[in-house]
């Protein structure tokens, strides 16, 4: 049978999965807007959280691969129909990826200083980054988990159940954040930064254990943990180490804005957290269009359905661009409120809204780099997605930053190199699938 590709089926798999796709971000952002609100040393509580964040995303992004990766084999063998063929794959996959995250911890806590005077951080603005960390890094683990279920759920072309913890999650953590930050009289003592980061930790452990919960109770996948490991493990373990070195290409660059922001001075790096977080949250929105193109292609290429491959793209694209566009078109017509959300503060207010209009006018080209990206992750091409984010960050980012920073452009250097960044990413995708799938769709 044809594999649907209506809008209607891209819709049912792209809406929740949008809505999931946020909850990282929201987490951060909600942290973000939070913490500009306090009262006292909000600028520097605001940098730190920004560095921490930037880290942690790094994080999560390297290891967080195992998604991308188990969804990409798991939808292929959907396509295929020979789901039974992987029974215990997931569950050695879940147990890689766990190993690994606790060994992560174990490494960074201790080295927390060092790790954010990497980033440039100092005084004050260190030692909450020290703060903040050392708790939120206990969520990692957590994190993780939750990917790689989410991963499993996508495979099975459900993204339902992602959705509805992605939503309990975010929910939570914004009532946490309120009565841990700011303090509830006679109950909570306000704990600030520190409160910011136990709310992000409990609102990832719950979401780790519905995510654990609904795999159980909603899936026939066996979670009775076997060896020999599964034939598709080395498959699996190729298409995450292509994503590791791929997304530390990616962290490059964002190593590089913050510190560089971060060395600019206080009310810079706030305002480039405000300004990352957007595009982070931008970025999560589109991962629903983005979701759908990664579970349907790798079910296409799967079942060898070639022209409805190339549809699907063509479908993509356009949903891509209006959806960006929209976004775009609120963010202006919010312009000033925005900022506000986020802090008072007008020196980082100013710095901000110098440079939010760029931010905003990605957002289409943003789209349709990420609908691709998912797309070339769902058939697997992971190599290719490694080559591509490395020489776009070694040939087009790095030097772009470092070339309008010599002229002291600050935050228009970042967001310019940004931009030509996410172009660069995204063009050579569409033309190596055009060169690839359209003859084979014509065959």
């Amino acid at each position: 049978m044809d594999t649907d590709i209506s809008l209607k089926n891209i819709n049912k798999l792209a809406i929740p999965a949008l809505i999931a796709g946020i909850a990282e971000p929201l987490l951060s952002i909600t942290d973000t807007a939070i913490i500009g609100n306090i009262d006292t040393n909000a600028t520097e509580s605001l940098a730190a959280v920004g560095i921490v964040g930037a880290f942690i995303s790094m994080l999560i992004w390297v290891f967080g691969q195992i998604r991308s990766a188990i969804s990409s084999i798991i939808s292929q063998y959907v396509g295929a129909n020979k789901l039974d063929k992987i029974e215990n794959l997931p569950i050695q996959a879940i147990a890689i990826i766990s190993l690994g995250s606790l060994a992560i911890l174990c490494i960074s806590y201790p080295f927390a200083k060092e790790i954010f005077q990497f980033y440039n951080a100092s005084g004050q603005v260190l030692d909450y980054c020290i703060s903040y960390f050392k708790i939120r890094i206990f969520g990692f683990p957590f994190s993780l988990l939750v990917f790689s279920i989410f991963g499993i759920f996508r495979g099975l072309q459900n993204t339902f159940y992602p959705m509805i913890i992605a939503i309990v999650g975010a929910l939570l953590n914004i009532v946490l954040d309120f009565a841990f930050v700011y303090g509830v009289e006679g109950f909570i003592t306000a704990m600030h930064v520190e409160g910011a980061a136990y709310a992000s930790l409990i609102a990832q452990i719950v979401m780790a254990v519905i995510a654990f919960y609904l795999l159980v109770k909603k899936t026939t996948i066996s979670l009775q943990f076997s060896l020999p490991f599964h034939s598709e493990i080395p498959t699996l373990l190729g298409m995450i180490a292509n994503l590791f070195v791929r997304t530390l290409a990616l962290n490059t660059a964002l190593y590089f804005a913050t510190a560089f922001a971060t060395g600019y001075g206080p009310e810079y790096i706030a305002a480039y957290t405000i300004g990352i977080n957007i595009w982070l949250l931008g970025a999560f929105m589109i991962d629903g269009y983005s979701s759908a193109g990664n579970i349907l292609s790798g079910k296409l290429l799967g079942a060898k359905e070639y022209k409805s491959l190339v549809t699907l793209s063509q479908k993509l694209f356009k949903y891509g661009v209006l959806t960006g566009a929209l976004i775009a078109g609120v963010g202006f017509l919010l312009y000033s409120f925005i900022g506000e959300i986020f802090t008072k503060e007008p020196a980082v207010l100013n710095q901000f809204y110098t440079v939010f209009w760029i931010v905003l006018l990605t957002q289409p080209i943003s789209a349709v780099t990420f609908i691709f990206d998912g797309m070339f992750k769902g058939m697997g091409k992971m190599k290719y997605l490694r080559n591509l984010l490395l020489l776009s960050t070694g040939l087009i980012f790095i030097p772009t930053l470092l070339i309008f920073d010599y002229f002291n452009l600050k935050l228009y250097a970042i967001w310019i190199a940004f931009t030509l960044w996410i172009m660069a990413r995204g063009i050579p995708l569409i033309l190596h699938f055009r060169k690839t799938f359209i003859p084979l769709a014509e065959d």
